[in-house]
């Protein structure tokens, strides 16, 4: 305390003012970033032409093995998209031939060790990480995983489930649809940079697609290994070829990908998500490739146009316009195929058109007048201080040797860049923006709420709705016989006044105990119902041990509230309840007239006499009527399970009829999921609402 006050008494009498003696910070002189060395990677290579990148590092007794594969999903034809993921999946999960996927996680896991294994677009990737003191007995271990994978059925089963379980949830995210349906609109849907995994190219893929696709891609013609670490170059050299060594050479892969059919036209595009109550937008057009002569320039653009909060999308768009919790931009070149020009924001569903207009005038700007040399200059520093991140390690020196010989890229790519950000001027920044950008033909994607949007989106032209319904695999109409649509349509109006002496259903009102069983065991729940199947409106609440949850549809949404809370409905469990309630045997009675139905035969189940029914809906039905009473005995349907993704056949039985208020009830519905009963609700009273 008391130097700081001596401190202060100093400046004080000495006549300079503290507030003078405080610098701002563009007035501080930096002194020049020292140079920096990168060190020397060695390369070797062996006969079967896997080629070896070592760096030596000391620093920890580790030594770290990454692989790049010349391979890639590119090379998977369409109807069995998601081949290469599950390669590079089983790959690691299924053990090899000598070593079970058990023995090999208990392997590495005493020994502190690791192994993975991926297969992306334009590349595959294997890495180790071992103690020194184990490399000599797992780097065999690592050339066994990469060679003789066992690829057993039950592991190519279980990736199977968890990719069909992520499609199951791929439209719950806002972020992810934009994303997703962009490379879409710019690729094209059926190219291998737009298309999508689905159920149905899983179902289509066999153990023997995986052993074929390894074969041809895992060869020595197109393995890149890097090692870094605390080792002897000599010793890892002769480590390295005797378990290299005995790879097939094979043929190498090229990496030539399929060209982008794309032209420069503007359109808009919406996906209509009731459950968000904000737009998130995407607005571009076909990018470029890194071998740009013109690359400095572009990236310096994308830097004067989106820079964290430096950039003029996140100033003007967000903080002086308040038009986005999110706002950026980017002109992307990639190294093996165009990448993407792309803007976007989130923004309020109000605020939508104004939050695109606004970008688009900043793209505009870039074109229309030169950046000042302060922000260009500013950009420039600030690209320069982030590029030393570039190289902040030994393992990213190694990384980025590989890289950008895997691209085909001069190894000095990283020298020459620094260089040519240095010398960009004004005039490159706008002839850039110029040449590479076309404001006047975007294509513009919102994924929002069509209901506080309203018509905002027309102004840029022809709305188009996406569909991103998840295709299910059709069931094979050529094997099912044709029914009789006539007869059909006759048992539906008998069921109709079976169930509805009156003609109609109105509001119910229904209590209920239901009994399900769950991964946590049985539950036991009390609900109340009220249903309008006329109006689309449905409220249940029931109650659990922590307390009543409430879901509400209405106007073709869904809520839950709890605990005084309320949120929107997860898209799979509206998109679930919806099909329970379109497929409900009131609501059938009840819009009888307008669903196509088909009369199949006569059958028998369990001594009672039944007609039946091919219901079709979004996922068709099967419906059995009692031949006597005309009332639904089963009603059964083969759909996906959102927890695993796999298809399964759930049926549901109908026993007990009551009447009241006109409608007849089953109150006593068993349901059942490939067999076995999962639940079972008993009907307490039904009425209707007056």
């Amino acid at each position: 305390m008391k130097n700081l006050a001596l401190t202060f008494l100093i400046l004080l009498f000495a006549g300079i003012p503290i507030l003078e003696a405080q610098q701002q910070w563009d007035e501080i002189d930096y002194p020049p970033l020292n140079n920096f060395e990168k060190p020397d990677v060695e390369i070797f290579e062996l006969e079967n032409g896997v080629t070896f990148y070592l760096l030596v590092d000391d620093e920890l007794p580790l030594i770290n093995i990454h692989g790049i594969i010349r391979t890639g999903s590119f090379l998977i034809p369409n109807e069995k998209a998601g081949l290469a993921s599950i390669t590079g999946t089983v790959m690691r999960t299924g053990g090899t031939t000598s070593i079970p996927p058990d023995e090999l996680d208990e392997l590495l896991e005493n020994r502190a060790a690791s192994i993975s294994t991926g297969i992306g677009l334009t590349s595959g990737s294997a890495s180790l990480s071992v103690l020194k003191e184990d490399i000599e007995e797992l780097l065999p271990v690592f050339v066994d995983v990469l060679q003789n994978p066992a690829f057993p059925e039950e592991r190519i089963s279980l990736a199977k489930t968890q990719i069909r379980s992520s499609i199951s949830r791929r439209n719950d995210e806002q972020a992810g649809i934009a994303q997703r349906e962009f490379r879409r609109l710019i690729y094209g849907p059926e190219s291998v940079y737009g298309r999508n995994t689905e159920y149905e190219t899983i179902d289509n893929i066999t153990r023997q697609d995986l052993v074929d696709f390894h074969t041809r891609s895992f060869v020595g013609e197109n393995m890149m290994i890097g090692v870094i670490g605390d080792f002897e170059p000599g010793l890892m050299k002769q480590l390295l070829e005797e378990a290299f060594g005995g790879i097939p050479a094979g043929e190498e892969i090229e990496l030539d990908l399929p060209e982008v059919n794309y032209e420069f036209e503007p359109s808009i595009h919406f996906v209509d998500k009731r459950d968000v109550n904000q737009s998130y937008v995407l607005l571009g057009h076909i990018g470029g490739m890194r071998d740009n002569p013109d690359y400095a320039s572009l990236q310096v653009m994308n830097r004067v146009l989106s820079d964290g909060f430096s950039g003029r999308l996140m100033r003007i768009v967000r903080s002086q316009m308040g038009l986005a919790y999110s706002v950026f931009g980017n002109y992307g070149n990639l190294n093996f195929y165009p990448g993407t020009f792309t803007a976007g924001v989130m923004t309020q569903s109000a605020s939508t058109a104004d939050a695109i207009d606004a970008i688009i005038v900043q793209i505009e700007r870039l074109q229309a007048e030169l950046v000042s040399e302060e922000e260009l200059q500013q950009t420039i520093d600030r690209f320069l201080n982030s590029l030393v991140f570039q190289y902040d390690s030994r393992a990213s020196v190694l990384n980025e040797s590989m890289s950008y010989e895997y691209a085909g890229l001069p190894a000095d790519t990283f020298d020459r860049l620094v260089e040519e950000i240095q010398a960009v001027t004004a005039e490159d920044v706008q002839e850039a923006a110029r040449r590479y950008l076309r404001p006047g033909a975007l294509r513009i994607l919102v994924v929002g709420n069509g209901a506080e949007i309203g018509d905002q989106l027309e102004r840029y032209g022809e709305v188009q709705e996406v569909d991103i319904t998840i295709p299910e695999p059709g069931a094979d109409e050529e094997e099912q016989a044709s029914g009789d649509t006539v007869a059909g349509r006759e048992w539906m109006r008998r069921m109709s006044e079976a169930l509805l002496p009156a003609g109609d259903a109105g509001t119910l009102l229904i209590e209920s105990e239901n009994r399900v069983q769950t991964p946590q065991g049985e539950m036991q729940l009390e609900s109340s119902e009220e249903v309008n199947f006329a109006e689309k409106r449905f409220i249940n609440q029931i109650s659990m041990m922590m307390g009543e949850i409430i879901f509400e549809i209405e106007e073709g949404t869904g809520v839950m509230k709890m605990g005084g809370q309320e949120q929107q409905m997860p898209p799979e469990q509206f998109r679930e309840l919806m099909q329970q309630y379109n497929r409900h045997y009131v609501n059938l009675a009840l819009h009888h007239e307008e669903i196509d139905v088909e009369f199949i035969g006569e059958t028998e189940k369990n001594g009672m006499a039944l007609v039946e029914l091919r219901v079709h809906l979004e996922n068709p039905v099967t419906l059995y009527l009692a031949r006597e009473t005309a009332l639904p005995y089963l009603l059964a349907a083969n759909q996906r399970d959102p927890q695993s993704g796999e298809r399964v056949l759930v049926e549901s039985h109908y026993e007990e009829w009551e009447e009241s208020g006109g409608v007849l009830y089953a109150y006593r519905t068993s349901t059942y999921v490939d067999g076995e009963e999962q639940a079972s609700t008993v009907v307490l009273s039904h009425s209707v609402k007056e």
